[in-house]
């Protein structure tokens, strides 16, 4: 036995016709889970097709027994997928992550007109860098209702023959000031306004741009302008993920923290048959700006399935509950930072997470002296420790960054109040909450199998 420590790496470890094999049905779903609905939609139908149930049909059938599988939904943008054990009070083995990622949102009366183009106002959603979002292509995603109560869905940018959108940055010939600034003041958040239309609508006088815009939406959508002031429209980089490197062996895309935990465990718990303890996957939405909201993690539609499910075996549903989510153990399952050799004065090497060389468990998050982290116990990770070595998962620690560099927080303080063992455990991202990030196929593959040898 060696007395010393140091990382394995994915690639050498395991085979990579398997590793390559996932990382296509990964890009697959990335490219179409652009927004947190679309991930919801794309997720439960992958466990329909895997023979997963609403809980509310196997409720009525009677078949909440061991073994059965049931998808609770929430919101259209949270989602529980559970594989009941023998006995839900004994705990569950959960892996929870978030399908929300940065982005822009537009506002509630976005469309202007102003020096010969028309534009959208944005909002951004969590941390970004807003010089990021300039001069790229971007698509437009989301959710809107006519006057009439007509739902409508939009998708504009992503296939070839759709006209893509456009944030304008200021020309380096100019740039005297601008370059002067910091770069999280050079670009504002009220600059972060998207190009949609510039060709006057023929016999308009006021604001003949915008009306030709307005006319387009209205002519393929059957909006108006007033329907914005109801809708849920994102903006999003266009395009598909795509490999990166000449080896083909990592994957850039749009949403990576944290779709990528979200993708793999899923396909982990569509491959677990009648666990010993129940098997619990949660896809949450609103991790980015805090876990707020009735679709984020701090809400109650969890715990109000299992007390549903206590209900139905004829136990203590309050009780019960309380039982079972204390007797849990849980893999909160968000992306780590990694370790960078363009920017290595961020980070302490020797315990960052590195490319390649697994999944990453961080036993804490948190700001400077720990502040908001979860912190697992030790007893918790040598379980966990015991449980990979005997499955053969490869994995790594991490952090987030030098300490007083930076930081930053996930759910597993939320599922751990309630006494279940939490720790995080996820993949190593490069840029991340970049418009484009990073991953290595090698290190998706190391969080699947994971993921999968935890629910076992």
């Amino acid at each position: 036995m060696s007395l010393s420590y140091e990382r394995s790496e994915v690639w050498s470890k395991k085979n990579h016709e398997d590793i390559f094999s996932f990382a296509e049905g990964y890009k697959k779903f990335l490219s179409i889970a652009k927004t947190e609905r679309l991930a919801h939609r794309e997720l439960l139908c992958r466990a329909k097709e895997k023979g997963f149930r609403s809980f509310e049909e196997l409720k009525k059938e009677g078949n909440l027994l061991p073994g059965a599988k049931l998808y609770l939904e929430n919101k259209n943008k949270s989602l529980v997928l559970m594989v009941l054990g023998a006995d839900l009070e004994e705990g569950m083995r959960v892996v929870g992550s978030h399908i929300d990622v940065p982005r822009l949102d537009l506002k509630q009366v976005p469309l202007y007109e102003e020096g010969k183009l028309a534009f959208f106002k944005t909002h951004y959603y969590g941390g970004v860098k807003k010089y990021q979002w300039t001069c790229i292509p971007l698509a437009l995603h989301g959710l809107a209702y006519t006057k009439e109560g007509k739902a409508v869905e939009l998708s504009i940018g992503e296939e070839e023959e759709d006209p893509v959108f456009y944030i304008n940055d200021l020309l380096i010939h100019l740039s005297a000031d601008q370059m002067q600034k910091k770069l999280s003041e050079a670009i504002t958040g009220e600059q972060l306004n998207v190009v949609v239309g510039h060709m006057p609508l023929k016999g308009e006088e006021k604001e003949a741009i915008k009306a030709g815009v307005l006319k387009a939406l209205n002519d393929k959508y059957g909006l108006i302008e007033e329907d914005f002031l109801v809708s849920e429209i994102e903006v999003v980089p266009a395009g598909k993920a795509r490999d990166v490197g000449f080896d083909r062996s990592m994957v850039a895309g749009h949403g990576h923290d944290d779709r990528a935990c979200a993708y793999a465990s899923l396909r982990a718990i569509l491959e677990i048959e009648a666990p010993q303890k129940t098997a619990v996957c949660l896809f949450a939405d609103k991790e980015e700006i805090g876990s707020v909201g009735n679709s984020s993690m701090e809400a109650l539609f969890f715990e109000n399935l299992i007390s549903e499910i206590l209900a139905y075996q004829g136990k203590d549903s309050s009780l019960g509950r309380r039982r079972a989510l204390a007797a849990s153990k849980v893999l909160s399952a968000d992306v780590s930072a990694c370790f960078d050799p363009n920017f290595p004065e961020v980070t302490e090497k020797l315990n960052t997470a590195h490319l390649g060389c697994g999944g990453s468990l961080n036993k804490y998050t948190g700001v400077r002296g720990k502040g908001g982290s979860n912190d697992a116990n030790a007893e918790f990770l040598q379980e966990l420790r015991e449980l990979f070595d005997k499955k053969n998962v490869l994995w790594q620690t991490g952090e987030l960054g030098k300490v007083d560099q930076g930081g930053g927080g996930t759910i597993a303080f939320i599922l751990a109040k309630y006494g279940a063992e939490v720790v995080d455990f996820g993949l190593p991202v490069l840029s991340m909450h970049a418009p484009i990030e990073l991953i290595s196929k090698a290190d998706l593959y190391a969080a699947y199998e994971a993921y999968k040898a935890f629910m076992e």
